[in-house]
């Protein structure tokens, strides 16, 4: 791609104005040289998604989407990747010849984010993750890609997970619904070679001890931080990673699509320890 053309790539979500991805794309637009590249914040519902991506000009080479928009880009989109379709949601839009490409590279930040405290493999083993919200789909398919046969996916009943269970069966993880109750969930955790929890921190607290007990723990949450959650795990002598290693891990890949480049994780990383 002509590095000396301006381009132009965003964020779309509601509400938006907390994104922290305006500062690792910038970030890694100027430290590949494309000076005139910009990254915005959109305000932007899954309603409203269809009618503002048909409008953005050729100049706009790629998106990123956040809640709620990313079932809207998946389905918006004209070209979808495959583990999108898999986990039923896109985080990233990319412009190709007639039309825009999804992707899901969520699915990166979870296995990036396990790979920096030194998951990288875990063949044959069961995992557990927490939620059966929006996050929780791309965590499976992750967890499948490291090696995970089973899993246990937490929800307060049976008919919340159902739609979270079957699309681990698809990805072909055996699953199993685990309810909010401390025994049950240190049982699991116990087990388990990684737990992925993917709700808010208020909703997890009760049980942090009971999760406590899994050796490798990601919290998807970076704000505030550390969580209840987190705070347990380092107590119980367990490794713990955080949301914003994933929120970096997922970036990398956008840029490589929207650029056409490796992207520069060195900047992107320091970006967002300023």
């Amino acid at each position: 791609m002509d590095a000396e053309l301006p381009r132009r790539a965003a964020v779309l979500g509601k509400p938006i104005g907390h994104s922290k991805s305006p500062l690792l794309h910038l970030a890694a637009y100027r430290a590949l040289g494309l000076t005139d590249w910009t990254y915005d914040r959109i305000e932007c519902t899954g309603e409203q998604l269809p009618a503002l991506v048909d409008g953005l000009g050729p100049e706009w080479v790629g998106l990123s989407v956040t809640m709620p928009g990313k079932l809207a880009a998946l389905e918006f989109a004209t070209e979808r990747t495959e583990r999108a379709v898999q986990v039923g949601s896109a985080n990233t839009l990319v412009r190709v010849a007639g039309g825009w490409r999804a992707d899901c590279t969520d699915v990166d930040g979870v296995t990036g984010a396990l790979a920096e405290v030194g998951v990288t493999d875990l063949s044959g083993a069961n995992a557990v993750v927490i939620g059966a919200g929006g996050t929780s789909r791309p965590a499976l398919r992750a967890l499948a890609d490291l090696g995970v046969t089973a899993v246990n996916v937490v929800a307060r009943d049976a008919q919340r997970a159902a739609d979270t269970l079957a699309c681990a069966e698809t990805i072909g993880l055996r699953a199993t619904h685990v309810g909010f109750d401390a025994d049950a969930l240190a049982r699991a955790c116990a087990g388990a070679g990684a737990v992925v929890s993917t709700v808010p921190a208020e909703a997890v607290a009760p049980f942090a001890d009971a999760i406590a007990v899994a050796p490798v723990v990601l919290d998807a949450i970076y704000d505030p931080w550390p969580t209840p959650l987190a705070r347990a795990v380092e107590r119980a002598g367990g490794t713990v990673v955080g949301g914003l290693r994933m929120l970096l891990n997922q970036a990398f890949g956008q840029v490589e699509q929207f650029t056409g480049r490796p992207a520069p994780r060195e900047a992107m990383a320091a970006a967002l320890e300023r």
